[in-house]
C-alpha cells in the first residue's frame, strides 16, 4: 500500500501517522543482514559474521591467503605490542610474529605462502615463512640514505618482490632478494597506500598533497606519474575492479590542522612525538577528521571522477566485489557498498560493532576480510545472512497514545512487520512482546513509546517506507506564564513597530542557585519581546503556552478585581497569544487576569480540554490625582518696590485614591515646570503635602508687552500619580 505522506510525525488533527522513509531516518535504527540504500530502501545485505576478538583495541592491518587463514596486524599505545595473529577458517587463533615496536601497520601475502610484516614506528619488513620460525629481516629503512621513519604499507609483485610505501619522509622502496632499492620518492609527507595492478603496474597514494602516483616498476629508472591530485590531503585506500578502473578513498582539508600527535614511548622515562597521518590519528583518538571522506574513480584511460561524499565517515579500506565498492569506515564502524553501474547510488550494508573499520582483504571464496578498531576484531562479510531485519529507532509520541494500522511502501509481499510499545524510552524491560501485524490484525497495546521491525523474510522484497497510525489521549493544553503590561498596546494579528514604543517581555528566568522561578519551555517559539504602542489608558497581556498533543489552541482572557471571587470574561476566541483592551473600562484598583486555553479548534465539544493559568497582581489607575488647598502668597508686605525681588510662598495638597503620587511640578508665568519636593521628601503616598517658595523678579509697568499689572503672577502645579495620570491647577497671585 502506497504512503502518500513526508516522512515524520504528521500534525493532523486526530489520527497521525508516524513515517519513517528517508535514508537520515532509517540510518537512526539498527540492521542486522539488512542494507539501507541512500534512497530510502531497506534490501537484504551480505552477512556479517564475528570471526575472532583480539585481546588490543587496534587491528591495522588484514590479509588472507589461498586456504582462507586471515592475518591480523594488531598494535596498541605502547612499546612491544606489535603481533601479527593467524586465524583460520575454524575461528582458531595463534600468534606468528611479536614484534617490539608500537604496531604491525601492513600485513601481506606472497606468492609461496610467506607472510610479509611492516612494523612502525622506527619499524622493519619481516617475513615469516608459512611454516613458521623466526621471523627474518628483509628491508629495515634505517640502512637507507632516506632512513624514514614510518612503514605505511607493502604490495606485494607477481615475482613476490615486496614493495614497501614508507613516510616521513615519503618514498617508495622494492626489495627482491633481501636487496632493497628506492623506486621512488616524492615531496610529501608520507606514502600512505600501496596497489599493484592486474597489469603490473604499481599504484601509490600520498598524505600532503593528496596525489595517487602510477608507475611501472618493470621499467628500469622509471618516473612515477601523477595521476591525480585529491582535494584532500590523505589519500587513504586503493582498489582496482576487472576493467582497469582505480578506486581512490581521500580525507582530511589541507588547509586544516593536523590531528593531535600520536605519542610513542620509548626507553623508560623518554617520550617521543611524531606527527601522524590524519586517518591513523581519528583511529587513536576516535575522532573524525574534519570535512569527512571522498571517493574517486580513475578510469582506464585516466580520466578522474568523483564517486561519493561522506560527510560523517572516514574510509580506511575499499575493494571492488560483484560489481560494487566496498568502503569500511570509521568513526560509526559502517561499511558502505557503492553501486559501480548507478552514479550516486550507495548502501549502509553493515554496521559493525567497533567504532573503525581500519583494514579490509579478501579471502578464499570470494568473502571480505574487515579488521576493526576500538575495540579489535575480525568480522567476515559474504554469503547470505541467517537473518535480514531492520529495527526502528524509539519514537515517542509524547503521550499515552493508542496505536492502530502499519502502513508499508514495499515491494514485493515476503516481508514481515511487527511493533511493540512502551511506557518507559528503553525498551530493554517493560515493554511487550513483539506483535506481527497481518493485514492490521495484531492486537497493540496503548503506550506512549513505539518501535517497529520488518523481515525481508525471502529476501526477494525492498522495504521503501513504513508508517504506523496512531492517536495520542488528549491532554489539556497547559499556560507556561502570563504577563502584564500596563501602557502598552498591540494590534490583534500583528506586532507593528510604532514610532514610540514599549517592550512587553517576560522575566528573565532566575538564575541557578536562587529561588525557583519560571522558565520558558522551548516549545513555544512566541516569546521574544513584543514590540507595541505606547498607550497610557491600554493594558496589554501576553502569554506562553504549549499543548503535549500539539493540539490548535483559542484562548480567553478573564478578569477580577482583588477580594472578589468570580471572574469575569474580557475576551474569548483569541488565536494570538496576546490581548489588548482599554484599561478604562475597569474602576481603578489592584486585580488579576486568567488566561484560558483550550484544544476545541481539534477536538469535539465532548473532547475539548482546558488550562489556565492566573497572572499576579496587578494595579489599574486611570484617574488623576485631586489637587486640593492650593494658596499662594507674596511673603513682603506693604508697597512692592519697582523692579525688586519678592518672594511667593506656595503650598498644596494632592490627593490619588489608587496609587501613590509620583511626583510634582510647578509652573510661574508660563514659565519652565520646576520639580517640587514633597513635605516628607520621600514621595510613597495616596496623599503628599507641598510647601515651597518661588522668587520672583518685579517688572516695571509697561516696561514688556502685555504686562500691565508688574505685581500679578499666575503660579500653576503639575501633579502625577505612579501611573502618569496628571492633574493640574493655578492660582492668581498679587
Amino acid at each position: 500500500m502506497g504512503l502518500g505522506l513526508a516522512s515524520g510525525s504528521a500534525l493532523a488533527q486526530g489520527t497521525k501517522l508516524w513515517t519513517v522513509g528517508r535514508y537520515e531516518e532509517l540510518e537512526r535504527g539498527s540492521t542486522n543482514g539488512v542494507a539501507i540504500r541512500n534512497d530510502g530502501r531497506l534490501e537484504s545485505a551480505p552477512a556479517t559474521s564475528l570471526i575472532y576478538t583480539t585481546t588490543g583495541n587496534y587491528v591495522w592491518s588484514v590479509a588472507g591467503d589461498a586456504a582462507g587463514n586471515a592475518y591480523l596486524g594488531t598494535g596498541g599505545t605502547v612499546s612491544g605490542s606489535a603481533t601479527v595473529m593467524r586465524v583460520g577458517v575454524d575461528g582458531k587463533a595463534t600468534k606468528i610474529f611479536e614484534g617490539k615496536e608500537l604496531g604491525v601497520q601492513s600485513v601481506r601475502v606472497g606468492g609461496d605462502g610467506a607472510v610479509y610484516v611492516a612494523t612502525s614506528p622506527d619499524g622493519k619488513v619481516y617475513r615469516v615463512t608459512k611454516e613458521g620460525g623466526p621471523p627474518l629481516v628483509v628491508f629495515d629503512p634505517a640502512a637507507t640514505a632516506e632512513k624514514s621513519k614510518y612503514l605505511w604499507d607493502l604490495a606485494v609483485g607477481k615475482g613476490d618482490e615486496v614493495y614497501v610505501a614508507a613516510g616521513a619522509p615519503a618514498a617508495v622502496y622494492r626489495v627482491t632478494g633481501g636487496k632493497a632499492e628506492l623506486l621512488f620518492k616524492t615531496a610529501d609527507q608520507h606514502i600512505r597506500c600501496l596497489l599493484m595492478s592486474r597489469t603490473g603496474m604499481l599504484w601509490a597514494g600520498t598524505d600532503g598533497g593528496g596525489v595517487v602516483y602510477r608507475v611501472d616498476p618493470r621499467q628500469t629508472g622509471a618516473k612515477p606519474f601523477a595521476m591525480y591530485a585529491a582535494a584532500q590531503r590523505e589519500v587513504t585506500a586503493l582498489a582496482e575492479d576487472e576493467a582497469g578502473n582505480v578506486y581512490v578513498s581521500a580525507v582530511g582539508s589541507k588547509t586544516g590542522t593536523s590531528l593531535p600527535p600520536l605519542p610513542v614511548t620509548g626507553a623508560v622515562g623518554v617520550t617521543v612525538t611524531f606527527v601522524q597521518p590524519s586517518s591513523t590519528g581519528a583511529v587513536s583518538g576516535s575522532a573524525l577528521v574534519p570535512d569527512g571522506s571522498e571517493l574517486y574513480r580513475i578510469a582506464a584511460d585516466g580520466t578522474p571522477s568523483r564517486l561519493l561524499s561522506l560527510k560523517e565517515d572516514v574510509v580506511y579500506g575499499l575493494a571492488v566485489r560483484d560489481g560494487a565498492l566496498i568502503a569500511t569506515t570509521g568513526n560509526r564502524g559502517r561499511v558502505y557498498r557503492v553501486d559501480l553501474a548507478m552514479a550516486g547510488r550507495y548502501a549502509d550494508i553493515a554496521h559493525l560493532e567497533a567504532s573503525q573499520g581500519t583494514a579490509l582483504a579478501t579471502v578464499a571464496g570470494g568473502g571480505l576480510l574487515i579488521g576493526t578498531s576500538n575495540s579489535g576484531k575480525l568480522y567476515r562479510l559474504g554469503g547470505v545472512a541467517k537473518t535480514a531485519t531492520y529495527t526502528s529507532e524509539v519514537f515517542d509520541a509524547g503521550g499515552f497514545t493508542h496505536w492502530g494500522r502499519a502502513e508499508v511502501r514495499a515491494e514485493g509481499t515476503g516481508y514481515g512487520m511487527f511493533v511493540r510499545v512502551g511506557n518507559v524510552p528503553s525498551p530493554v524491560e517493560g515493554w511487550s512482546d513483539w506483535i506481527k501485524l497481518d493485514g492490521g490484525a495484531g492486537k497493540v497495546p496503548d503506550g506512549r513509546y513505539a518501535q517497529w521491525k520488518v523481515d525481508l523474510g525471502n529476501r526477494q522484497s525492498g522495504v521503501e517506507a513504513v508508517g504506523l497510525n496512531y492517536l495520542p489521549r488528549n491532554v489539556a493544553p497547559v499556560v507556561d506564564d502570563v504577563a502584564v503590561q500596563m501602557g502598552a498596546r498591540i494590534a490583534p494579528g500583528t506586532g507593528a513597530t510604532a514610532s514610540t514604543t514599549v517592550q512587553v517581555a517576560f522575566p528573565a528566568p532566575v538564575p541557578t542557585g536562587m529561588a525557583t522561578g519560571f522558565t520558558l519551555p522551548t516549545g513555544d517559539a512566541g516569546t521574544g519581546p513584543l514590540t507595541g504602542q505606547k498607550d497610557r489608558t491600554a493594558l496589554t497581556v501576553r502569554w506562553s503556552a504549549h499543548d503535549d498533543n500539539g493540539d490548535d489552541m483559542m484562548f480567553a482572557v478573564w478578569c477580577r478585581g482583588v477580594g472578589e471571587k468570580n471572574f469575569r470574561l474580557i475576551k474569548d476566541k483569541i488565536s494570538d497569544r496576546f490581548y489588548s483592551f482599554d484599561a478604562v473600562t475597569l474602576p481603578d484598583g489592584p486585580y488579576v487576569l486568567k488566561v484560558v486555553a483550550s484544544d476545541g479548534p481539534s477536538h469535539t465539544d465532548q473532547e475539548t480540554m482546558t488550562g489556565e493559568r492566573v497572572s499576579g497582581v496587578f494595579v489599574v489607575d486611570t484617574t488623576a490625582p485631586v489637587v486640593s488647598v492650593l494658596k499662594a502668597a507674596v511673603s513682603a508686605a506693604g508697597a512692592r518696590p519697582i523692579g525688586g525681588r519678592v518672594t511667593i510662598e506656595a503650598s498644596f495638597e494632592a490627593v490619588d485614591a489608587t496609587s501613590p503620587i509620583g511626583h510634582a511640578e510647578y509652573s510661574l508665568d508660563a514659565g519652565p515646570w520646576q520639580y517640587v519636593e514633597p513635605v516628607g521628601k520621600l514621595s510613597d503616598g495616596l496623599k503628599e503635602s507641598y510647601r515651597f517658595t518661588v522668587p520672583v523678579d518685579l517688572l516695571a509697568g509697561g516696561s514688556s508687552a502685555g504686562v500691565t499689572d508688574p505685581a500679578e503672577h499666575v503660579l500653576a502645579i503639575r501633579v502625577y500619580d505612579r501611573f502618569e495620570n496628571v492633574a493640574s491647577e493655578k492660582v492668581v497671585v498679587h
